[in-house]
């Protein structure tokens, strides 16, 4: 199941190839697939919109998915580490950001500093044990997260409720997430191609449009 249908040659297989969810050759899921910088980059735009405009607004919130403090890891760094000692396809990755959306969506809540590390080791977890064929109990996911077994269990059933269980994922939203990820990484890589350049932020613009932020 891991594969999510990626033998389907009518869904993208380019785009798959692109992100690294198809990979070949021995040892090739040792290496981080390209799908973690975009997804690591989108959400990263999205806690910094969120936290701007929150800070604006004044507004305060606080679920169980938030901690008292910001973990130390950035969102790449956490994402990383998820994937190298999870054990879990590329694919569970683009499943856990539909995750997210869908929690998101059903509280209203914003996605910030203080909450998407948990949301995502949550997500992450549900996605490999819903697509994968093999997976680890919640307290090896919950060591992996830097969370303790109780409180993986607690956010768990607390995000499974708020999502009504809808664990499905169709082929069709598969594949649109996968195409703004890879939007999102053409993005990325101008972006960090500028930065190399030593181009001044203010020299360029680049078109919100082309940056998908949930």
């Amino acid at each position: 199941m891991g594969s999510f249908g990626l033998d389907n040659e009518n869904v993208g297989t380019d785009v798959y190839f692109s992100l690294g969810l198809k990979q070949s050759g021995k040892g090739a899921m040792k290496i981080p697939p390209r799908v973690l910088s975009p997804l690591s980059s989108l959400l990263e735009r999205s806690v910094q919109s969120n936290e701007m405009h929150m800070e604006a607004t004044e507004i305060k919130e606080v679920t169980i998915f938030h901690g008292l403090r910001a973990p130390p890891l950035s969102i790449r760094q956490y994402i990383d580490r998820v994937f190298k000692y999870s054990g879990c396809s590329p694919s569970c990755f683009v499943v856990a950001k539909i995750y997210v959306d869908r929690y998101l969506q059903s509280t209203q809540v914003h996605l910030t500093s203080f909450n998407v590390h948990r949301l995502l080791i949550t997500s992450v977890m549900l996605a490999a044990k819903f697509i994968d064929d093999a997976f680890f109990n919640n307290a090896y996911y919950a060591k992996v997260g830097g969370v303790s077994t109780a409180e993986l269990n607690r956010l768990e059933m607390k995000f499974l409720f708020t999502i009504d269980f809808r664990l499905q994922v169709s082929i069709d939203t598969f594949k649109k997430y996968c195409s703004q990820l890879e939007k999102e990484d053409a993005v990325h890589q101008i972006e960090r191609s500028i930065q190399a350049c030593g181009v001044k932020e203010d020299e360029i613009v680049i078109s919100s449009s082309q940056r998908m932020i949930t």
